[in-house]
């Protein structure tokens, strides 16, 4: 019997993480794919590129929910989703890391009765705070198979009672950013149009709620960059998030240098080529490691804990001193997706 897999996604990082996984879903006898796009996010800049650069077969559903309040969101997607799952009737939803769509489409499957796979199961931060977080702790209790990419992830798991379903696969980020450097290599030319030198520049990322929500906590990253700046420029792919805060509490950017949102081509001949990261996002603390360039996360916590653990990235809370640096086993080998689709071919419904 063939599984009908429903993929949910809505977020830069969930293209990614859905490219791998569904170029190996189409190699597995006995699964086929639908895929729903929520519109989390949903400019060209943020979403279209990644279908494109990265061969994601275009959805057959999409949405077009984005803005206002993470209830407001949510409860629209909730809604939406649930009419797709009642309309394509699938034998297992997929859902990826720790969005408003991850949530959404684990809510919806769950009062439906049809078994959930989480990818990125397991992560936390251990700060409720973080919308991130709640997302993720809920996703995992109502998932049958929990698709984790490091032991510290099963451990969390062990602790809040689930040790059924619970598989370390590694990183699927891995598959994708192996995939992406070996192409940028040959397809990307960013460097030359924006005309940065290899090794002569530094890249950052912005756009968490707790860096943008607030004139204060903008002030605090952007200075921070800024000082950054002061050995090194440091290039900064601005989030529509971050301008429309920066716009709206009129914080100056100068000092950084400024760009578009990248596509994932492009930002993977950017991480190879820079010195040091720093960012707010979850998957960028990764694709640092991935391409073994020192990073900095500037948040108060990780739930990429490995990496700092093996010296590659600190906080920006914490006084910045070098380390060695070790590999990190844990994330595998770049054959997550594989193991997540045989799993999920062989095990019974």
């Amino acid at each position: 019997m063939t599984k009908k897999i429903l993929s949910i996604v809505g977020a830069r990082p969930q293209f990614i993480k859905a490219a791998a996984v569904s170029r190996e879903i189409v190699k597995t006898p006995g699964l086929e794919e639908i895929m729903l796009h929520t519109g989390q996010h949903f400019d060209d800049n943020m979403s279209d590129v990644f279908f494109r650069e990265l061969g994601i077969p275009r959805p057959h559903h999409y949405l077009d929910i984005h803005g206002g309040s993470h209830g407001e969101m949510t409860g629209r997607m909730l809604a939406e989703v649930e009419a797709v799952m009642l309309a394509e009737k699938p034998d297992i939803v997929l859902i990826y890391g720790d969005t408003n769509s991850t949530l959404a489409g684990a809510l919806a499957a769950a009062k439906l009765h049809i078994p959930i796979a989480h990818v990125e199961a397991g992560l936390r931060s251990f700060n409720r705070a973080m919308p991130e977080e709640i997302n993720r702790v809920l996703a995992d209790h109502v998932s049958q198979w929990l698709f984790c990419p490091t032991q510290t992830a099963i451990r969390n798991l062990e602790r809040e009672g689930i040790k059924e379903g619970v598989f370390h696969v590694g990183d699927v980020m891995y598959d994708a950013a192996l995939d992406a450097t070996h192409r940028a290599r040959q397809e990307s030319s960013i460097l030359g149009r924006l005309s940065l030198a290899p090794g002569d520049y530094a890249v950052a990322t912005l756009h968490r709620a707790e860096n943008t929500d607030t004139r204060e906590a903008l002030v605090r990253a952007i200075d921070y960059l800024r000082e950054a700046a002061g050995e090194r420029q440091v290039v900064l792919p601005l989030h529509p998030r971050t301008r429309s805060a920066a716009a709206w509490f009129g914080v100056s950017l100068d000092g950084l240098t400024i760009i578009d949102p990248v596509g994932y081509l492009d930002m993977a001949a950017i991480l190879e080529n820079c010195t040091k990261v720093f960012t707010d996002s979850g998957g960028l603390q990764k694709e640092a490691y991935f391409h073994r360039k020192p990073c900095v996360t500037l948040r108060g916590e990780t739930e990429w804990v490995e990496t700092i653990a093996a010296g590659w990235n600190r906080l920006w809370t914490e006084q910045g001193e070098d380390h060695e640096r070790q590999d990190i086993a844990d994330y595998g080998a770049g054959h997550a997706a594989h193991e997540i689709c045989t799993i999920l071919a062989g095990e019974p419904l």
